[in-house]
Protein backbone atom coordinates (compact mmCIF):
# COMPACT_ATOMS: atom_id res chain seq x y z
CA UNK A 1 0.00 0.00 0.00
CA UNK A 2 1.44 3.36 -0.99
CA UNK A 3 1.76 6.18 1.51
CA UNK A 4 -0.43 8.45 -0.61
CA UNK A 5 -3.40 6.05 -0.63
CA UNK A 6 -6.27 7.28 1.51
CA UNK A 7 -7.52 4.86 4.13
CA UNK A 8 -10.89 5.05 5.84
CA UNK A 9 -10.36 4.73 9.60
CA UNK A 10 -12.27 5.06 12.86
CA UNK A 11 -11.51 4.42 16.51
CA UNK A 12 -13.23 3.31 19.68
CA UNK A 13 -12.24 3.65 23.32
CA UNK A 14 -12.29 0.61 25.57
CA UNK A 15 -11.48 0.15 29.24
CA UNK A 16 -10.10 -3.27 30.18
CA UNK A 17 -12.71 -4.70 32.58
CA UNK A 18 -11.87 -6.89 35.57
CA UNK A 19 -13.48 -9.96 34.01
CA UNK A 20 -11.08 -9.75 31.03
CA UNK A 21 -7.89 -10.20 33.09
CA UNK A 22 -6.25 -13.31 34.48
CA UNK A 23 -4.64 -13.94 37.86
CA UNK A 24 -1.58 -11.97 36.73
CA UNK A 25 -3.75 -8.88 36.06
CA UNK A 26 -3.08 -9.22 32.32
CA UNK A 27 -5.80 -9.19 29.70
CA UNK A 28 -6.40 -12.71 28.40
CA UNK A 29 -5.36 -12.91 24.74
CA UNK A 30 -8.79 -13.94 23.42
CA UNK A 31 -10.45 -10.77 24.65
CA UNK A 32 -8.55 -8.61 22.18
CA UNK A 33 -10.95 -9.84 19.50
CA UNK A 34 -13.76 -8.11 21.45
CA UNK A 35 -11.73 -4.91 21.38
CA UNK A 36 -11.20 -5.34 17.63
CA UNK A 37 -14.99 -5.67 17.35
CA UNK A 38 -15.47 -2.28 19.02
CA UNK A 39 -13.14 -0.70 16.46
CA UNK A 40 -14.75 -2.58 13.57
CA UNK A 41 -18.24 -1.41 14.60
CA UNK A 42 -17.01 2.21 14.70
CA UNK A 43 -15.49 1.81 11.23
CA UNK A 44 -18.63 0.22 9.77
CA UNK A 45 -20.77 3.01 11.26
CA UNK A 46 -18.43 5.55 9.61
CA UNK A 47 -19.81 4.49 6.23
CA UNK A 48 -23.31 3.53 7.39
CA UNK A 49 -22.87 -0.21 6.95
CA UNK A 50 -22.97 -1.52 10.52
CA UNK A 51 -24.46 -4.94 11.21
CA UNK A 52 -28.10 -3.80 11.02
CA UNK A 53 -27.48 -2.24 7.61
CA UNK A 54 -25.64 -5.37 6.46
CA UNK A 55 -28.57 -7.55 7.41
CA UNK A 56 -31.09 -5.14 5.86
CA UNK A 57 -29.09 -5.22 2.60
CA UNK A 58 -29.50 -9.00 2.43
CA UNK A 59 -25.93 -9.97 3.21
CA UNK A 60 -24.21 -11.58 6.14
CA UNK A 61 -20.52 -10.86 6.73
CA UNK A 62 -18.93 -13.61 8.83
CA UNK A 63 -15.36 -13.20 10.02
CA UNK A 64 -13.41 -15.96 8.27
CA UNK A 65 -9.90 -15.02 9.40
CA UNK A 66 -8.36 -13.19 12.34
CA UNK A 67 -4.72 -12.39 12.98
CA UNK A 68 -3.34 -10.78 16.13
CA UNK A 69 0.19 -9.80 17.15
CA UNK A 70 0.65 -9.03 20.81
CA UNK A 71 3.28 -6.38 21.47
CA UNK A 72 2.64 -5.44 25.12
CA UNK A 73 0.04 -6.61 27.63
CA UNK A 74 -3.08 -4.66 28.54
CA UNK A 75 -4.03 -4.68 32.22
CA UNK A 76 -7.14 -4.17 34.32
CA UNK A 77 -8.52 -0.64 34.13
CA UNK A 78 -6.25 0.43 31.29
CA UNK A 79 -7.81 2.88 28.85
CA UNK A 80 -7.33 1.71 25.27
CA UNK A 81 -7.87 3.22 21.86
CA UNK A 82 -8.72 0.72 19.14
CA UNK A 83 -8.08 2.06 15.64
CA UNK A 84 -9.67 0.23 12.74
CA UNK A 85 -8.81 0.86 9.08
CA UNK A 86 -10.47 -0.46 5.94
CA UNK A 87 -7.63 -2.12 4.02
CA UNK A 88 -9.64 -3.97 1.33
CA UNK A 89 -13.27 -3.93 0.27
CA UNK A 90 -13.53 -4.98 -3.39
CA UNK A 91 -13.88 -8.75 -2.77
CA UNK A 92 -13.93 -8.93 1.01
CA UNK A 93 -13.62 -6.64 4.01
CA UNK A 94 -10.10 -6.67 5.35
CA UNK A 95 -9.87 -4.47 8.41
CA UNK A 96 -6.61 -3.63 10.14
CA UNK A 97 -6.45 -2.86 13.86
CA UNK A 98 -4.06 -1.23 16.26
CA UNK A 99 -4.68 -1.11 20.00
CA UNK A 100 -2.95 1.70 21.89
CA UNK A 101 -2.66 2.75 25.51
CA UNK A 102 -4.57 6.05 25.51
CA UNK A 103 -2.34 7.71 28.11
CA UNK A 104 1.06 7.00 26.54
CA UNK A 105 0.17 6.20 22.93
CA UNK A 106 2.12 2.94 23.19
CA UNK A 107 0.94 0.28 20.76
CA UNK A 108 -0.12 -2.90 22.54
CA UNK A 109 -1.56 -5.09 19.80
CA UNK A 110 -2.07 -5.08 16.06
CA UNK A 111 -3.83 -7.37 13.64
CA UNK A 112 -6.52 -7.76 11.03
CA UNK A 113 -9.74 -9.58 10.28
CA UNK A 114 -11.26 -10.71 7.02
CA UNK A 115 -14.99 -10.88 6.41
CA UNK A 116 -16.74 -12.22 3.32
CA UNK A 117 -20.21 -11.48 2.00
CA UNK A 118 -22.76 -14.28 2.08
CA UNK A 119 -26.19 -13.89 0.50
CA UNK A 120 -28.60 -14.19 3.44
CA UNK A 121 -31.34 -15.85 1.37
CA UNK A 122 -29.23 -18.45 -0.44
CA UNK A 123 -26.24 -18.75 1.93
CA UNK A 124 -24.00 -18.45 -1.14
CA UNK A 125 -20.56 -16.92 -0.78
CA UNK A 126 -20.12 -13.76 -2.85
CA UNK A 127 -16.77 -13.53 -4.61
CA UNK A 128 -17.16 -9.78 -5.15
CA UNK A 129 -18.45 -7.35 -2.54
CA UNK A 130 -22.08 -6.45 -3.19
CA UNK A 131 -22.82 -3.08 -4.86
CA UNK A 132 -24.21 -1.67 -1.59
CA UNK A 133 -20.68 -1.61 -0.15
CA UNK A 134 -19.40 0.56 -2.99
CA UNK A 135 -22.46 2.83 -2.79
CA UNK A 136 -22.09 3.34 0.97
CA UNK A 137 -18.37 4.00 0.72
CA UNK A 138 -18.74 6.46 -2.15
CA UNK A 139 -21.08 8.62 -0.05
CA UNK A 140 -18.54 9.20 2.73
CA UNK A 141 -15.23 8.39 1.08
CA UNK A 142 -15.04 9.74 -2.49
CA UNK A 143 -11.73 8.76 -4.04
Amino acid sequence: MSESRKVLSASANVEVPFHDVDAMNVCWHGHYLKYFEAGRAALLRAFDYDYREMQASGYLWPVVEAHLKYVRPAIYGQQLEVRASLLEYENRLKIGYEVFDRASGTRLTKGHTIQVAVDAATQELQFVSPPIVFEKLERVWPR
